[in-house]
């Protein structure tokens, strides 16, 4: 997967490479995960994946704001807002790759370039398992 941005193409065919469905039944899980957990998020309940984090969603109150060209003061309607929480696991595999490439850089005459998470080397971080 390269660029900056994962799309659910991307995603189907990560599913696809790495459990060995077809392109059509790994696009039809991606989506059937992603619906499931939107329409637990409308349901006002957690979407936990473990080692990754947690999405919910969240209520704010109205709340008074101001127009920052006038000055005026504005009321910000009640709305929610979804969130993401990442877990532990992640934050520590987020700074962990942030500071390879900080060391990576301060030696990058001398070192060996670090194999990517996604080469297909099986890092072991897989989200899918082949149990059934």
């Amino acid at each position: 997967m390269t660029g900056n941005t994962v799309t659910r193409a991307q995603l189907s065919e990560a599913v696809y490479q790495e459990v060995g469905l077809s392109r059509n039944e790994s696009a039809d899980l991606v989506e059937s995960v992603l619906g499931e957990m939107s329409d637990a998020l409308m349901r006002d309940e957690m979407v936990k994946i473990s080692s990754f984090g947690s999405f919910f969603v969240r209520q704010k109150g109205q709340r008074i704001g101001r127009n920052p060209k006038t000055g005026e003061e504005v009321p910000i309607l009640p709305r929610r807002v979804l969130v993401f929480r990442p877990s532990h696991v992640l934050k520590k595999l987020i700074d962990g790759g942030y500071q390879d490439r900080q060391r990576g850089r301060a030696d990058a005459a001398s070192s060996v370039p670090l194999p990517s998470p996604h080469d297909g080397q099986g890092s072991g971080g897989s989200t899918f398992s082949d149990e059934r």
